[in-house]
């Protein structure tokens, strides 16, 4: 007999402040405790070291978490220069440390200049990318070191905000799979001085910013008040910056069948949010792609 799973069918979105010093997971599991919800998932790992926004999406979200992981991502980091740790920040062991004296901003500001744009990066032994099917952070741990290869990324921005003695505050608006950490040690070692990250805040991920951050005492407060699903965000905001396609009930019928639709007046190309026409309002129910001949194709829908 199937084991029966656990909890209640609740979907939507918490954009969550994570707390330094506790893991995704952790708070993967602590949300599900509090919502008693049946599933929920995150949307791309933070570092314990981390603060910030890490979106989770609960039960039909989930089905959208993908895009989230594949959205761009805004840090604002503090980086000690002189101290070098295996792993790329404080939680690390020193390997190095050297003299700053004679570093200046505009120094830092020419180094930086490899490290915006389209570049290439190799991911840290302490990162959460997989080899033969492990975290590469579980072999470091291990004491064992294998080659990676570089990934491509782009970073957007990456300018200095603040920059006194030892330590270097910097803004970063990053592709996904963009490491900071690997910013911060390449960056130390092109100054020749070594470089970590010694305190990290996601302050973006794709269309959730710092304004639509949830704390875990403003859910125990709603939780307690007896309105805690109030505080979930729409499963649409997963894709808001997408266009957007209503759909009449025939052409939605037919689309949720899994059939391509002609829709008037729809974008030319690229991802759209698809709503079924109600009688006030749209109800969301996917997304989907333009093919070239101009239809709308279903790729990712809410069962209802």
């Amino acid at each position: 007999m199937a084991r029966r799973r656990r909890g209640r069918n609740v979907d939507g979105v918490i954009v969550l402040d994570k707390p330094v010093g506790t893991s995704s997971n952790d708070c993967v599991q602590r949300v599900k405790r509090l919502f008693a919800a049946r599933k929920v998932g995150h949307t791309g790992s933070l570092d314990p070291l981390a603060t910030g926004v890490l979106p989770l999406c609960l039960g039909e979200a989930t089905k959208f978490s993908q895009y989230l992981l594949d959205s761009d991502k805004r840090y604002f980091t503090k980086v000690r220069l002189g101290v070098a740790t295996d792993s790329g920040d404080a939680d690390g062991k020193v390997i190095a440390e050297r003299p700053v004296a004679g570093i200046t901003r505009r120094r830092i500001n020419a180094a930086l200049d490899a490290f915006r744009g389209n570049i290439e990066q190799v991911p840290s032994m302490f990162s959460a990318v997989k080899h033969q099917g492990q975290p590469l952070y579980k072999l470091a741990r291990q004491g064992i070191e294998i080659e990676r290869e570089a990934r491509p990324v782009t970073v957007y921005c990456n300018d200095i905000i603040a920059f006194a003695d030892d330590t270097l505050t910097l803004d970063i608006h990053c592709s996904k799979g963009t490491y900071v950490r690997t910013i911060a040690h390449d960056l130390g070692e092109a100054l020749g001085c070594g470089a970590h990250v010694f305190a990290l805040r996601r302050t973006a991920a794709g269309p959730y910013g710092e304004a639509d951050l949830v704390t875990f005492e403003q859910m125990e407060q709603r939780r307690a008040e007896h309105c805690l699903d109030s505080l979930l965000r729409p499963i649409a905001t997963t894709v808001g910056q997408w266009p957007q396609v209503a759909l009449s009930a025939a052409p939605a019928f037919y689309l949720k069948q899994g059939q391509p639709v002609l829709v008037p007046h729809s974008p030319t190309q690229g991802w759209v949010r698809l709503y079924e026409k109600r009688d006030d309002d749209g109800c969301f129910i996917g997304v989907g792609e333009i093919l070239d001949d101009g239809r709308v194709a279903p790729r990712r829908l809410i069962v209802k």
